[in-house]
């Protein structure tokens, strides 16, 4: 089970930080991340991802500069800091998991989600 939490308003320039608890035993395998969807009816975005063994990250275009991953592997928790927002960030974010990478291709589990709206 992967549950998100940090989601809110935030203005544009701003930051917001996102948390994903997993529930059950972590893997050196595994990897976590995010994906958002923009509007109900479209594709999930690949947002970001790291691996749980030695932490290489991985980001979505429009992200990277802005965002970052980082993960606390003693809390099974994983953390996406939102630096520099934008308001085509407004978009449900949903925590993921899958057990082989890389994760911007697939996910075994994923969250409820977590609204972030980013007002201009």
């Amino acid at each position: 089970q992967l549950v998100e939490s940090g989601g809110g308003l935030a203005q544009a320039g701003g930051s917001l930080t996102l948390s994903c608890v997993a529930s059950g035993r972590m893997y050196d395998n595994y990897w976590m991340g995010w994906f958002r969807r923009r509007a109900p009816g479209t594709e999930r975005q690949f947002v970001a991802s790291i691996t749980w063994n030695n932490s290489t990250t991985d980001y979505g275009d429009p992200v990277k500069g802005r965002f970052t991953i980082t993960r606390d592997t003693a809390k099974n928790t994983i953390y996406l800091q939102m630096n520099s927002l934008k308001p085509e960030d407004t978009a449900v974010y949903y925590c993921a998991l899958t057990k082989t990478g890389p994760l911007r291709l697939m996910w075994n589990y994923l969250g409820q989600g977590t609204q972030v709206t980013v007002s201009s």
